[in-house]
């Protein structure tokens, strides 16, 4: 008995979807961009005086010493140092940067 190999016409595949299940999925985003890591490296290295706005208004003034996950430690010269909880923080910027918000 003779076989014949029967080969598909390849233009019929150009329209072909695959179902749902075998496509491949997105690739999640990832959790850290470590571009906060990045910023307060800099900002401790420099030892850049920090202007820190809290939720409620209160501002803080200090050079970051160290930060984790979740808390920043500021030195402050007219003050004790402070433990800080990054959730009760609204925004940061550095000291000098306010003189020229002023103009």
């Amino acid at each position: 008995m003779n076989r014949k190999l029967i080969r598909p016409d390849l233009s019929d595949l150009k329209d072909y979807q695959p179902p749902k299940a075998f496509r491949p999925r997105k690739q999640v985003p990832p959790d850290q961009t470590s571009a906060e890591a990045f910023y307060y490296k800099k900002q401790m290295d420099n030892k850049t005086r920090m202007v820190i706005v809290l939720k409620d208004g209160e501002e803080l003034r200090g050079v970051i010493e160290w930060y984790d996950r979740l808390a920043l430690k500021v030195h402050r010269t007219d003050a004790p140092n402070i433990l800080l909880m990054k959730d009760n923080v609204k925004y940061m910027y550095k000291e000098n940067e306010d003189k020229s918000l002023d103009d």
